[in-house]
């Protein structure tokens, strides 16, 4: 990873917040650990020498909780670069309660009615 990552980088999305590289490789490990079928595809980029966006769908497989259903996440991540071309700051963007939180049994039919009320 410090091949890639800054080692002050910053790393933030839906659920965490840290820099240095070995807080941004123990979320990934938990991640892979956690997920079964990890694949992003990638939509869209827009790269300059400064960063890049990069627009994607993540699909995976929660090992611990129905893991045959194939499940997917919509998001966006936001690259910025050092001057040796490695990821300082590294922000995803994703709507946890939409993509997540409304496919949980006990959560999601909540979430949907107050969608449905507050449209």
């Amino acid at each position: 990873m410090a091949e890639f990552y800054a080692a002050d980088a910053c790393f933030r999305d839906p659920f965490n917040e840290v820099r240095g590289v070995a807080p941004i490789q123990r979320i990934f490990r938990h991640m892979f650990d956690d997920l079964a079928d990890c694949r992003f595809t990638i939509l869209d980029t827009i790269v300059d020498e400064r960063g890049a966006v990069l627009v994607w769908d993540f699909t995976f497989r929660i090992r611990r909780y129905r893991p045959r259903i194939e499940r997917r996440i919509h998001g966006a991540s936001h690259l910025r670069f050092d001057a040796a071309g490695r990821v300082s700051h590294h922000r995803d963007y994703w709507d946890a309660a939409e993509e997540l939180y409304a496919q949980l049994p006990l959560i999601g039919p909540v979430l949907r009615f107050l969608k449905r009320r507050l449209a």
